[in-house]
This record gives C-alpha cells, sequence and structure tokens, in this order.
C-alpha cells in the first residue's frame, strides 16, 4: 500500500531527494555568481566561484548550507510566482 502524504513526512518538503550540488547549480544558473554571492557573502560564491569550492565550504558549514537551502526554497516561490 503507497505512502499518502501525512505518512511520509517528507514529502511535502521541497528540499527532500535534492543534492547540494544540484541546489547550489540551480542557485548560480538562477541568479548567477554576481547576484547570488550579493544575497549571500560567503566567499565561496564572490572570490572564484565555482560549483566544487562551494560544495566543500557548504559541506563543512551549517549556517552557510541553511541561508543556501533558504534562498533555494525562496527561489522556488519566485519562480511558481513567475510562473517558471
Amino acid at each position: 500500500m503507497p505512502l499518502s502524504p501525512t505518512d511520509n513526512p517528507q514529502a511535502r518538503n521541497p528540499l527532500h531527494g535534492l543534492t547540494l550540488e544540484a541546489i547550489v547549480t540551480q542557485l548560480a544558473d538562477f541568479y548567477g555568481w554576481d547576484d547570488l554571492g550579493q544575497r549571500i557573502q560567503i566567499r565561496c560564491f564572490t572570490h572564484d566561484p565555482s560549483v566544487g569550492s562551494s560544495l566543500k565550504f557548504l559541506r563543512k558549514t551549517p549556517w552557510a548550507r541553511e541561508k543556501v537551502e533558504s534562498l533555494y526554497l525562496f527561489m522556488l516561490r519566485e519562480q511558481k510566482r513567475q510562473g517558471f
């Protein structure tokens, strides 16, 4: 018998099943590195940014990862509002 959304607490979590790499890549594609560095002012986004350097930093830094995940959720809401 399949689980209903109420049986599975992750069913409504938009981050469930996404890798950090996918999140960073989508943010960089949507905002660009310059805008991303202005929105979240961390060195891996502002100085010679790349997905690889960002992942290395974000995996070790919970507060920065939370900011990235929050911005990702905001981006999803913006895309939905704009009809993407």
